[in-house]
């Protein structure tokens, strides 16, 4: 076993030493960059109490910083040959406790920092990760070893906190500090893998090998990143060989088998859960891994390798190189020769479009070649697919070639025969045949799972365009035509480049819906905008609603006021924020209403007390309604509000408990001014959805919420509503009316999602409502599968009436 070469356990041992001094360098470098951010802040204009705050927390910095730097270069040496401690000592107490929020507070924010670190640096980490197991002969790193960033993450958060610095310290210099802490990171992994590297181990890292499949199964891979080590988002687990991030997953979830544990958690445990539509596709991807072992045994098992070189790859549109895909020099060449008969017969009668490729992608015939019309092209290509398939398959030197050649073929073909698709669309998706072929060939996992980057780009742009209304000649579907077009070309540009080129366009594709639905779509621009006031709102006044009940915990107030102000005044709060600012004048005022409303409330003991109370009283209120006037209340319930605080301030008249102390009344309201400050986090964190108010009061002309319809949803609802993605169409029955209707925007967290209609109507769920809405039948696809999977299920057809096919 390599693990017991004594000479690879020096290496090893060297290459931590070189990862670790390389850490060391780059602190000091840090510590700089934060110093020159904090004097930056202070240049920035700002309200009194925040340059206060700034002018606080940049002083400990300055008096506290050179001293977490120091410790942090101790410990990461130390942590080189020692590991992270698993358990943080807080304030160096030792005593046994329940987890207390200071504790959790700080989990959050070394995973949020681990995060981001790995968010630049995954590529590399990936190619170090495997150089280091192959050295010391370990299945995986350990949880806590240096060289994750999960561990790096709670060393920087320990040192922090122990060097005398405080949360609201690392609060305003999250941003460099995530920078920073990611470049730091990179430039580490990438100075371990160059050494590594200079020492020939493992030139060319692939990490296909890596997944291991049985006959019949999607691939998982063994490699446990994000199942052991919650700092790894999606995008790091299906990294570089290990397929792409699974469609339709929130930011923070997991994936493949991640995700349906952590679906199975949620509905009880009680095996895996997921959404029918993924179980299916699963199944018929399984079914023709079947297929394919059983006419090409060991096809879809392993690479394809072959005794000519690998091809010359270019950088990839990101700068990197490219992972290599093993062709045939006859195969290469007739594939090169078959995308040009493809790119120049492919053309629509649109003019072409700028940016990568759109040169090469003009035909060589010009005027002649637009003026074919769309079916006859599209009868020609179906003609010629057939001939470019029988070249290939001449040029192929080996079984598994020729029945890639054969599957690919026949998912095409498929496609290309799907009415729903405009047919200029479908111009263009013939254009991706040969690119798909060649990750086909240089990845049998393409055959495996849907989550391949080339199936789900081939999917997402088919669940966009199968719904459109076409023949309403509108710009919707120009918009969406034109990035189909620019998406063609980028990976015609990109020949053997493979997975990463599929990637990055899937990315780039996903942000263009994202700006699309919200700034140029004209049926969606207002909705999506409503939805997000709703979403902001709602965050807020649960964010109020925590931060209200801290500050009131030990203080003697009403119950009733204090109902008052969880319930009723943070969506006020809320309200005018999003309105008007968090710092502008009304939002004070409705803050300061607060403050004397927690004074009124108190015990009075005294007659000046009380009839300082008196005096206040009718301008509070008035106050009051014009709050509640804003968040919607309709007079009845102001009045019915207005009573109850009435009856709570008449008891404090006679109550007996304490009063609340000057220096202490005055603390609230400095608190209740800075109140945003306080407010945790959460742009990257989960909301929970039982903490969502009732949204019906939200409703308005250009926007309806659904409050009401279908029964509590299943586990395996939940998770097929957390799988629906933008720019899908669905038919929606509600209210009476049966209509399609595309899937506009996800909120940040994916607890708020809305559709619009053709014309403009918005209709906004809550997630919960959503999945009770599918399990209904209430909203149904328009889709029954994906793009891929239908043309998968359609080959598998052709493939089981004809089996010699493959070969022959």
């Amino acid at each position: 076993m390599s693990g017991t070469d004594p000479r690879r356990h020096a290496q090893a041992a060297q290459a931590r030493r070189v990862f670790t001094e390389a850490l060391v360098r780059g602190i000091a470098a840090t510590g700089a960059a934060l110093h020159e951010a904090g004097a930056q802040l202070l240049l920035q204009p700002a309200e009194h109490a925040v340059s206060v705050l700034r002018r606080d927390c940049v002083g400990l910095w300055q008096r506290r910083g050179v001293v977490w730097l120091s410790m942090l270069r101790d410990a990461v040496r130390s942590a080189s040959t020692q590991g992270v401690p698993d358990h943080v000592t807080v304030s160096g107490s030792a005593s046994l406790s329940l987890v207390d929020d200071d504790t959790i507070e700080r989990q959050i924010t070394a995973s949020r920092l681990a995060l981001a670190m790995m968010d630049k640096a995954t590529w590399e980490f990936n190619d170090l990760r495997t150089r280091m197991l192959l050295l010391e002969g370990h299945e995986d790193l350990a949880t806590n070893d240096l060289l994750r960033a999960q561990a790096l993450s709670r060393l920087v958060l320990d040192c922090w906190y122990a060097s005398g610095l405080t949360r609201a310290e690392w609060q305003l210099f999250l941003v460099p500090l995530h920078e920073e802490m990611s470049h730091l990171l990179l430039e580490a992994y990438h100075e371990t893998n160059h050494w590594l590297m200079q020492q020939g181990v493992m030139p060319e890292v692939d990490l296909r090998p890596y997944i291991r499949r049985t006959a019949g199964s999607r691939s998982v891979s063994p490699l446990p990143d994000a199942s052991q080590d919650p700092a790894f988002a999606p995008t790091t687990l299906y990294a570089r060989g290990m397929g792409a991030m699974p469609e339709g997953m929130p930011p923070h979830g997991g994936g493949g088998m991640l995700r349906d544990a952590q679906a199975s958690a949620a509905g009880g445990g009680k095996g895996a859960v997921k959404s029918a539509v993924r179980n299916s596709a699963e199944q018929v991807m399984a079914q023709l891994q079947r297929v394919l072992n059983r006419q090409v045994p060991g096809m879809a098992g392993s690479p394809q390798v072959s005794n000519a070189p690998t091809q010359p790859m270019p950088a990839d549109p990101r700068g990197e190189r490219a992972g290599p895909v093993t062709l045939t020099g006859r195969l290469h060449a007739a594939i090169n020769h078959a995308q040009e008969m493809l790119r120049h017969r492919a053309q629509p009668q649109a003019g072409g479009v700028a940016g990568a490729g759109s040169a090469s992608a003009a035909p060589s015939t010009g005027a002649s070649v637009r003026e074919v019309p769309l079916p006859q092209q599209l009868e020609e290509l179906k003609a010629r697919n057939l001939a470019v398939k029988q070249v290939l398959k001449q040029a192929a030197d080996t079984p598994a070639e020729r029945a890639t050649i054969e599957v690919v073929a026949l998912l095409f073909q498929s496609i290309l025969t799907e009415e729903r698709i405009p047919a200029t669309i479908r111009v263009w998706f013939a254009r991706l045949q040969m690119p798909v072929l060649r990750v086909a060939i240089g990845e049998p996992d393409f055959f495996a799972t849907t989550d391949h980057p080339a199936r789900r780009l081939i999917d997402r742009m088919g669940a966009c365009v199968m719904g459109f209304n076409t023949s309403s000649g509108g710009d919707v579907g120009e918009a969406v035509e034109r990035e189909i077009k620019r998406v063609v070309q980028v990976v015609e540009a990109y020949p053997d480049t493979g997975r990463r080129v599929f990637q990055t366009v899937l990315t780039e594709f996903e942000k263009f819906l994202a700006h699309y639905f919200e700034q140029e779509n004209s049926a969606s621009i207002k909705g999506v905008s409503l939805a997000q006031q709703v979403e902001q709102r709602e965050t807020l006044a649960i964010q109020y609603t925590i931060e209200l009940r801290k500050m009131l915990n030990e203080v003697p107030v009403q119950e009733g006021v204090r109902d008052f102000l969880f319930q009723t005044w943070a969506d006020v709060l809320a309200v005018t924020a999003v309105r008007a600012g968090a710092q502008a004048e009304v939002t004070k005022q409705m803050k300061r209403a607060a403050a004397d409303l927690i004074w009124s409330a108190t015990a009075k003991v005294s007659r000046e007390e009380r009839a300082e109370v008196i005096r206040r009283l009718p301008p509070l209120l008035k106050v009051l309604r014009e709050g509640m006037g804003h968040a919607g209340l309709s007079i009845q319930k102001q009045d019915e509000q207005i009573k109850a605080l009435n009856n709570s301030l008449a008891a404090a008249f006679t109550a007996k408990t304490a009063t609340i102390p000057p220096d202490r009344l005055e603390e609230l309201m400095s608190q209740l001014e800075t109140l945003e400050a306080m407010l945790p986090d959460t742009a990257g964190g989960e909301l929970d959805e039982t903490l969502m108010r009732d949204l019906s009061s939200h409703e308005s002309e250009e926007l309806e919420v659904v409050a009401e319809g279908g029964a509590p949803p299943s586990a395996a609802m939940l998770a097929w509503a957390q799988e629906l993605q933008v720019g899908s169409w669905y038919m929606l029955d509600y209210r009476g009316r049966n209509e399609p209707v595309q899937l506009a925007w996800r909120g940040l967290r994916h607890h708020l999602i809305l559709f619009v209609s053709p014309q403009g109507r918005g209709v906004l769920f809550q997630q919960s409502r959503l999945a009770a809405f599918l399990q209904a039948g209430l909203l149904l696809p328009a889709q029954d599968e994906a793009l891929t999977v239908k043309a998968t299920r359609n080959a598998l057809a052709k493939l089981d009436a004809d089996p010699e096919r493959l070969l022959g």
